[in-house]
């Protein structure tokens, strides 16, 4: 890996961007139409994978063995080549160290040549301070309004180091330009996902309560503005979406409903319904998805687990009902929900809106328990009075039954192309798959550097680069080539 010079080029005029729905759709790589029939053809019972290849070659969708790297990075096809950038422990220019455990993270639109990436860092008190934006001994705290910061813990000069940075990229120079912490003091900051106003929604997959090292509660929702002024934001939790172990949310491209994961083997699916569109802060109903006419569904499809298995390919009707007592101080959300007719999930972790449906992962679903996607599809009256007249409907995707097409699936994002390309979080090698619109499978990426998972896949806002972390110890790629078009 070698280091980048960041452009020289000038920057535009700082400002907060405020995306419409159409920049939206663009940026979150929605293709409209393109749905994924035929994708459980493609694992389980489905043809080998020499078959799949076979097809997907016939129709000029594949992107071909993977090429093994010199450096030993990133293995990719032939054609794509990345720039790393951003690793742990660079100083970032507001003079904090770029933290460790790089996560979820998503591309914002900035101009022609510029956008801002907001990456999450998946930190808490569980490691020592020397993996945080403030030095080893938090020497550096001392170059932040320290008013800013969620949870500064109960010893002096020690806050939670879990949080957000924000990375001005320029697509150009194949750079960043610059980088600074934007959100400080939370916890265990998971995924998230993007808004149609131009924010980031950052998730603490963490229910830690206050107590001798820490001055707050733990396990929330926190915005932070896709802006180009250097500086830590606010942290305010938005407690009406829930207190549980968040993962990530896929926002609704009207910004009225929003879609939440809970990274636990029995957790639920959640829905937000903020009572403005894009002010999620003033509140709204947290709601859990059940299964109609079968209320308590598993949808797991554990060996261990009795009763009905929910078959790939299959979809049922659904319906929402809200959530009582939702700061869950016993971190019981899950169970109440569960008791009261939720379905219940194998840790749900990355999703996306798909414009028309939303894709989601539940990592340790499946009878051979490396993964499961699911897809929803909304009703035309989501979220009103009138939903019962069109139910939204569930459908089990994908069950991977092969470590080689899929193991455990986690953060997934859709391409320009359709395309959906999701990060693996396994025991054995970890790197990106990538699922066409039309059901094949194929490896297109590897991490040979180390063991740890991919974290935070997305698109720049043209669609000509992806981004993607190694988590551990953390260090952000840039990865363009011969991208399919749709």
């Amino acid at each position: 890996m070698t280091s980048v010079e960041p452009s020289k080029r000038a920057l535009p005029e700082e400002r907060i961007l405020p995306v419409d729905r159409r920049r939206f759709m663009g940026l979150t790589g929605m293709v409209l139409g393109l749905g994924f029939a035929g994708l459980r053809s493609s694992t389980g019972s489905g043809p080998s994978s020499r078959k799949q290849q076979d097809v997907a070659r016939s129709v000029g969708g594949w992107y071909g063995p993977l090429k093994k790297d010199p450096a030993g990075v990133l293995d990719l096809p032939e054609g794509f080549h990345y720039k790393a950038f951003s690793a742990f422990g660079e100083e970032m220019d507001d003079g904090l160290l770029v933290p460790a455990q790089h996560d979820g993270m998503s591309a914002f639109p900035l101009d022609d040549r510029h956008c801002l990436i907001l990456r999450n860092h998946e930190l808490n008190t569980n490691v020592t301070g020397r993996f945080g934006a403030f030095g080893l001994d938090n020497e550096r705290l001392d170059r932040v309004d320290t008013d800013l910061i969620y949870d500064l813990g109960t010893k002096e000069g020690t806050p939670v180091p879990g949080g957000v940075s924000t990375v001005i990229f320029d697509l150009e120079a194949n750079a960043p330009v610059k980088q600074w912490l934007s959100l400080a003091g939370t916890g265990h900051n998971c995924a998230g996902g993007p808004t149609p106003w131009g924010s980031w929604l950052s998730c603490e997959e963490w229910t830690q309560k206050r107590d001798a090292l820490h001055a707050r509660d733990h396990g929330y929702v926190f915005e932070v503005p896709a802006t180009s002024t250097m500086g830590l934001v606010p942290a305010v939790p938005i407690k009406s979406m829930g207190r549980f172990l968040h993962e990530a949310v896929a926002v609704s491209p009207r910004g009225d409903a929003v879609y939440l994961t809970e990274d636990r083997g029995d957790s639920a699916l959640y829905r937000y319904l903020p009572d403005t569109p894009g002010k999620l802060a003033q509140g709204g109903r947290l709601q859990a998805l059940m299964i109609r006419e079968r209320p308590s569904f598993d949808t797991r499809n554990w060996a261990t687990q009795s009763g009905t298995t929910f078959l790939q390919g299959q979809s049922f009707e659904t319906a929402w009902f809200d959530l009582e007592n939702i700061d869950a101080p016993d971190d019981d959300l899950r169970y109440r929900a569960f008791a009261a007719g939720a379905a219940r999930f194998a840790r749900g972790e990355g999703i996306w809106h798909g414009g028309d449906r939303v894709y989601w992962a539940c990592t340790t679903g499946g009878r051979a328990q490396l993964g499961q996607i699911f897809t929803y599809v909304p009703s035309p009256f989501e979220g009103t009075a009138r939903e019962n007249e069109s139910p939204g409907r569930l459908e089990l995707f994908v069950e991977s039954s092969d470590e080689d097409l899929i193991g455990n699936a986690d953060n997934l994002t859709i391409a320009p192309s359709g395309d959906l390309f999701v990060c693996e979080d396994s025991a054995a090698q970890d790197g990106l798959t990538r699922i066409t619109p039309t059901g094949e499978i194929e490896r297109f990426a590897a991490n040979r550097f180390n063991d740890s998972e991919l974290a935070g896949v997305c698109f720049s806002p043209d669609g000509g680069t992806l981004f993607v972390n190694i988590q551990s110890p953390g260090r952000t790629f840039a990865i363009k080539g011969p991208w399919r078009t749709a």
